[in-house]
């Protein structure tokens, strides 16, 4: 990669644990009952919902939602699945809320317009465009998939977001990724307030500016921002921007046409102090600092 000295020993001579720690990931002890295996990578049908659509991307069609409800459009992109239709373009969709929330099942979904609050949430695995801007809350609790905004969007993006890629190309308001458990978001302009608000795993990159009280509470995760940070939050604190970290940064921003034309080296890793991860045990005159 140009402008990078790529050490091997940082892909190979390391275990992979160590490799995880150096990209911000930790890992922790788990207790209680032990996790059941769903999938073996032999099974290829357990890869799906028993329930999935045998959608072809290939089929095409349009849907245009003037004059339809939030709720007709949902079913009708089922009934669409139904008969087989892999790509679906929705027409019109004139600013409506909750638009392709709880598709689970992939599909090229393309919205041509701007979409109000709490759209594409709840979906596991569609790969989701939207030509305008979103509303609030925009890919809560996002399972897989990919959703691309090519414009703006509100506060809240990808609240709870747990697996995925969910990319902004424009500004994001306050409290992106609050509660975040997984996946990765990317901002390819300013996030505000309380962005990584009690940040629980994933990523989150942000191109250019981040408002005040950055990754405020965040138990894990990894913040980038390329640009200037108001201020952090309680227990966000700045960490070593590695060769990993780059590499990372840089497959991904190529992947949806956000790479900066200086690269990514001047980017700065915010991770957790992990200050508060013995909350119980501070002092009350501790706690009342934090609260």
């Amino acid at each position: 990669m140009a402008g990078m000295s790529w050490t091997p020993d940082l892909d190979y001579g390391k275990s992979q644990e160590t490799r995880a720690r150096d990209l911000g990931m930790n890992t922790e002890p788990l207790t209680g009952r032990s996790m059941e295996v769903f999938f073996e990578p032999a099974e290829e049908e357990n890869f799906v919902y028993p329930w999935a659509k045998d959608v072809d991307f290939n089929k095409r069609t349009e849907l245009d939602a003037d004059g339809l409800t939030t709720t007709e459009v949902n079913a009708k992109i089922r009934e669409l699945m139904d008969q087989g239709y892999g790509t679906i373009v929705i027409q019109n969709p004139r600013g409506k809320h909750s638009l392709g929330v709880g598709i689970l099942n992939r599909l090229n979904l393309i919205i041509e317009g701007s979409t109000g609050y709490f759209s594409t949430g709840l979906i596991d695995g569609p790969n989701v465009r939207v030509n305008g801007r979103v509303g609030w809350s925009c890919g809560e609790n996002m399972m897989s998939g990919t959703v691309v905004v090519e414009k703006n969007a509100g506060s809240t993006f990808g609240a709870a977001i747990r697996g995925g890629d969910l990319v902004c190309k424009g500004h994001v308001g306050s409290r992106t990724g609050i509660d975040m458990k997984g996946g990765t978001i990317i901002v390819g302009g300013d996030t505000g307030a309380l962005s990584g608000f009690m940040m629980q795993r994933g990523r989150m990159v942000v191109c250019g500016n981040a408002g005040k009280n950055l990754g405020d509470s965040m138990y894990d995760g990894t913040i980038y921002v390329g640009g200037k940070i108001r201020s952090l939050g309680v227990d966000a604190v700045e960490a070593e921007l590695t060769q990993l970290d780059q590499a990372w940064l840089t497959r991904k921003l190529t992947q949806y046409g956000l790479m900066p034309e200086q690269g990514v080296g001047h980017f700065t890793k915010i991770v957790a102090g992990k200050q508060l991860w013995n909350y119980d045990n501070l002092e009350p005159t501790e706690k009342k600092l934090i609260l």
